[in-house]
């Protein structure tokens, strides 16, 4: 599918884009993971939506961004609901397409010249093409994908500002790494002592997707308050996927603009 065989009649401005993939999620609860060739009782099982791309666009749509999806869905019932979940959710599928073939990989890209854009580099891979790092405005990664792309094992603030420190030595101008329930670093090319966003403590359900739910965050701050320090913006990033981690699932655990304090705003 090319961008420009999918174009609307009328030419329309998004704040928030995100080319990725959207899955379907199958989700069992057990008490414990089972051992090779173990047959253990799960306790509840759900279908929900999935992807990195795809939440983390519904995530940004939810906080009231104008968001649009690029990416491909099967020819399957799956497909068509994944279609629907989009629309429900105020995401344009204006460019989501359905096909018999495999599904797009995951890369935040932007459409024009005024949208800022977010690297997300999962999954991870060592050899990753340096134009990523470089044509980047913020590069997000966890504390893995942090250690796959550097070399360097990330546990704590200390080692995330090495790789922080490494990722900007290959070409990225703002660096985030997250540290899931010990908060992000936050490193840029002006200020490259490392700067520690820590997390609200909150009772932890399920992590599910807290990642996507904070980038998709990001996006929306970026797009609707670019004056903004980033420091802040991650600091309101991490507060909003603090609350996503306090109920099961992915996507329907993300909040609406409504459910937050208007501080957040």
């Amino acid at each position: 599918m090319s961008l420009s065989e999918h174009l609307p009649s009328d030419s329309v401005v998004y704040d928030v884009v995100v080319v990725g993939s959207c899955m379907t999620d199958l989700v069992s609860y057990t008490p414990r993971l089972p051992k090779a060739g173990e047959t253990i009782h799960g306790h509840k099982f759900f279908i929900g939506f999935g992807g990195k791309g795809a939440n983390q666009c519904i995530q940004a749509a939810r906080l009231g961004a104008k968001s649009a999806m690029v990416g491909k869905v099967g020819k399957d019932s799956f497909g068509d609901n994944y279609i629907e979940n989009f629309k429900s959710n105020g995401v344009s599928t204006d460019y989501v397409s359905q096909t018999d073939e495999a599904s797009t990989g995951v890369a935040p890209i932007t459409v024009n010249e005024e949208v800022k854009t977010i690297f997300n580099p999962a999954p991870a891979i060592a050899d990753l093409d340096p134009e990523f790092y470089k044509e980047t405005d913020v590069f997000c990664c966890n504390e893995s994908e942090a250690e796959i792309l550097t070399g360097i094992e990330v546990c704590n603030v200390a080692s995330a500002g090495k790789a922080g420190s490494a990722l900007l030595e290959k070409g990225c101008r703002s660096v985030i790494i997250t540290l899931g329930a010990e908060g992000s670093v936050l490193m840029s090319l002006d200020k490259r002592t490392p700067h520690y966003i820590p997390t609200k403590k909150v009772k932890a359900v399920d992590t599910t997707g807290a990642g996507d739910s904070f980038v998709g965050a990001l996006a929306f701050y970026m797009a609707y308050y670019p004056c903004m320090e980033l420091e802040e913006m991650s600091r309101r990033a991490c507060d909003i996927a603090s609350v996503s981690v306090q109920s099961q699932g992915t996507q329907v655990s993300y909040p609406y603009r409504a459910q937050l304090p208007q501080e957040l705003f």
